[in-house]
């Protein structure tokens, strides 16, 4: 028997918790009693949101709960990123937006390189460890700043780029609750400057991060900012990819695919491929890397690597090309014949952004699932090395 992924001990323990037996979640999630068993044992691996948020919703937890999220630390960059967090939850909860932290001011033009910074290269490029500690201090600054007339109105543009930031670092790393806060402060930011390009860019972004926990509501919001007079095209394409994964992780295929081709319809009438727009990163490439995720969801497997060879993940951010890469592997590991190829993927996605591989959860199932075969078929150093930087790798 293999041990159990995180995920597997997780759904076991709880289960435990809310005293219900392993058949009675089966009845209740819709899934079989067989392959509940293997997941409990580590044998098979949850590979979509369909799945996660079904067991979650059985057994009356956030999909968080199941996952282990936050992860332990495996290394000490790993420690230093998890030790910057609360610096950041104090930057969201101790100040609104219209509030003015006293602290010592430096030159604009130096203020603004760091906002440039932490949006042109920081968060594209997934580096958590520069985040974390960046993006505390600017909160706090940009807060000053805004009160200043001088610079108010870039100050609030910095401010909703900052608290986006914040919103997708905490939300990768699993942080619960956080990830709302940050959007939040978008809002606010963006009502200040009372413009419907912000006001919808703050809304998209409320979808987007909304928890896996509801993804009806998810749904109903993205369609609703796609709808909205005054969102620039990305805006609006944007919550139309929302509302296909939202409509893929309840199973409507059809749903799905007709709100990628309303982005798709949106990415065509700009004029360049990947927008520079609040680094967005919208446009045709990432519509394309959009349907590898939403065909993995759905269920192609394997057959995903169809729909990638029409995708040349180029100038995008790192992060999405870590994201594109990431997803061609977990689906190419679906199938036996295909396995090393889809490692290969897994390992090229780690190296464009290994903290955002590392700590997906899906990501780490796969390479979970694919270790416990390896240990029956002798797997290579490789795949062990990426499973013990995941912390999926047995240590005893």
């Amino acid at each position: 028997m293999e041990p159990a992924t995180e995920l597997g001990r997780r759904l076991r323990e709880i289960r435990g918790w809310r005293q219900l037996s392993l058949r009675a979640v089966a009845q209740l999630s819709g899934y079989s009693f067989t392959y509940l068993g293997q997941i409990e044992r580590g044998e098979k691996p949850v590979n979509s949101r369909r799945v996660l948020e079904a067991l979650a919703r059985t057994l009356r937890v956030s999909p968080t709960e199941l996952t282990g999220k936050p992860y332990a630390a495996r290394d000490p960059l790993d420690d230093d990123i998890r030790a910057g967090v609360p610096a950041v939850e104090e930057a969201l909860t101790g100040w609104w937006v219209g509030e003015a932290p006293e602290q010592p001011e430096r030159p604009w033009s130096q203020l603004w390189a760091d906002v440039v910074r932490l949006n042109k290269v920081l968060r594209p490029d997934a580096d958590f460890a520069a985040q974390v500690v960046l993006i505390p201090q600017l909160i706090r600054e940009l807060l000053t700043a805004s009160a200043e007339p001088a610079h108010r109105r870039e100050a609030l543009v910095g401010l909703i780029g900052t608290y986006k930031a914040a919103a997708y670092l905490v939300h990768d790393l699993g942080f619960a609750g956080l990830p709302a806060l940050a959007v939040e402060r978008m809002r606010q930011a963006a009502e200040e400057l009372d413009d419907p390009v912000w006001t919808t860019y703050a809304a998209y972004q409320r979808a987007q991060l909304l928890s896996g926990a509801n993804r009806a509501r998810q749904y109903e919001l993205a369609v609703r900012v796609a709808e909205l007079p005054g969102a620039r095209a990305e805006t609006a394409g944007l919550a139309h990819l929302t509302a296909a994964l939202a409509s893929a992780a309840r199973g409507q295929a059809d749903q799905a695919n007709t709100h990628l081709a309303e982005a798709a319809a949106l990415a065509d009438t700009l004029e360049a491929d990947v927008s520079p727009w609040m680094d967005t990163n919208f446009g045709r490439t990432n519509v394309g890397i959009w349907q590898v995720t939403i065909g993995l969801e759905l269920g192609m497997g394997a057959g995903v690597a169809e729909l990638a060879r029409q995708v040349r993940p180029v100038g995008v951010s790192r992060s999405r090309q870590s994201a594109f890469w990431m997803d061609l592997g977990r689906g190419l590991l679906t199938e036996r014949k295909t396995r090393e190829q889809g490692l290969s993927a897994l390992l090229k996605a780690e190296e464009l952004a290994p903290q955002k591989v590392r700590n997906n959860v899906f990501a780490r199932e796969a390479v979970a699932d694919l270790l416990g075969s390896a240990r029956r078929e002798a797997g290579g150093r490789e795949l062990r090395g990426l499973a013990w930087r995941m912390g999926v790798a047995p240590t005893g």
